[in-house]
């Protein structure tokens, strides 16, 4: 087998694109890569790679090249990466999006460079021999620069395909939350909606429900009005029947309005004044400590009798 051989071989595998280190490993030399260029039977299609003339030119192809030219490490992101992913909402177009590790400076004419300072490997992944970030990370990711309605398309079909789920997103953005901290308030909002949707508790509730069986104990109901505040009932997450003790469940939020807190602190105060015994439990403790969260309602619904 010639070098050529080899190399095509190669190049076959990558839509016909090879870089110059390909080329030579195949045993090709610099001599012959140029011999190739100048009689039109390969194209530079970058800084260090090429494509036979005889190959078709795609969106695809062209991707590869980029990908290739670029080098290892660089994973396919943003809208790039969400068409190669079939989220709802993308198609595959120009600019092409890539990410690299912060601190590798490079430019290429038709793409958009992003950096970043850590893809552990749960959030990356390959599509066709290209690396690209998880679905996971790419909802994440994409959170900050797209639309509310474009956001939710993506989220509801990556759901539906199978590629990411509610609590798996849930737990990728709170161990997130220092690193990659704009637009995730969007997507978790997002994420709630969609969940009221279809019908059913929010993640955070049936997260506290399931672990409250797996914890052996009683069932509370949800969603229960039990006192009024001013104007307004004052509805609790879960309030476990024939005792005073109800839980509320705090979503994961960041920052809280003014107008928010002091609603919170009346609703709180309301239940206490008629003789509740209120809870209040974070997305962060139910992820990290459910069994300490356990143990505590467990005390209350010991010493705890129905108002």
């Amino acid at each position: 087998m010639t070098g050529f051989d080899r190399l095509q071989a190669v190049a076959a595998g990558q839509l016909g694109s090879f870089t110059r280190a390909q080329a030579k490993a195949a045993g090709l030399t610099d001599r012959e890569l140029r011999s190739g260029v100048h009689s039109r039977t390969l194209d530079r299609a970058g800084v260090r790679t090429y494509r036979s003339v005889l190959t078709p030119h795609t969106l695809m192809s062209d991707l590869t090249d980029l990908v290739l030219d670029v080098g290892e490490p660089c994973w396919v992101c943003g809208p790039t990466g969400c068409a190669l992913h079939h989220f709802d909402g993308f198609r595959l177009a120009r600019p092409f999006h890539l990410m690299v590790p912060r601190g590798r400076f490079l430019d290429r004419v038709g793409a958009v460079i992003h950096t970043t300072h850590d893809l552990p490997p749960i959030d990356r992944e390959t599509i066709g021999g290209l690396p690209i970030l998880s679905p996971t990370r790419m909802l994440i990711d994409i959170a900050r620069t797209s639309s509310t309605r474009l956001l939710t398309a993506a989220l509801d079909g990556a759901i539906r395909d199978g590629l990411t789920d509610e609590d798996h997103l849930l737990r990728r953005i709170f161990e997130l939350r220092g690193r990659v901290r704009h637009g995730l308030p969007k997507l978790v909002d997002v994420i709630s909606g969609c969940e009221i949707t279809r019908g059913g508790h929010s993640w955070l509730e049936r997260e506290f429900l399931a672990c409250s069986q797996r914890a052996g104990l009683p069932k509370p109901l949800t969603q229960q009005v039990l006192s009024r505040t001013k104007d307004r009932l004052v509805r609790v997450d879960c309030h476990y029947p024939g005792t005073r003790v109800v839980v509320e469940l705090l979503g994961y939020r960041w920052h809280r309005t003014a107008p928010q807190l002091r609603r919170d602190a009346e609703r709180m105060n309301a239940l206490v004044l008629d003789g509740f015994v209120p809870l209040q439990f974070t997305t962060a403790q139910l992820i990290e400590e459910p069994a300490e969260i356990f143990a505590t309602i467990r005390s209350a619904l010991a010493s705890a009798s129905a108002p």
